[in-house]
């Protein structure tokens, strides 16, 4: 899996990680994704994270994978058409 594969993935119950944000208050911010919507996540501690302004951390299994939220904006059934380069 790479992260071609991770675009594609439902990320709802998967943890996630702020690694770089527009707004350097949510730097950091980490949790179980509870509700993913066409251009946000909510977090199940009540954060929610615009996916275009942050760059990820998201744990797959055993393994993570740095992903740019730009890649991830779209509802999950339309981002299974993505083609990412």
């Amino acid at each position: 899996m790479d992260v071609k594969d991770v675009v594609k993935y439902e990320f709802i119950g998967e943890k996630i990680k702020v690694i770089e944000a527009k707004n350097k208050d949510l730097k950091g911010v980490h949790g179980k994704v509870i509700d993913e919507t066409k251009n946000m996540f909510e977090l199940e501690n009540g954060k929610k994270l615009i996916k275009d302004q942050c760059v990820f951390d998201i744990n797959i299994g055993s393994k993570v994978f740095r992903v740019d939220g730009k890649l991830l904006v779209g509802r999950p059934e339309d981002r299974l058409k993505k083609k990412i380069k």
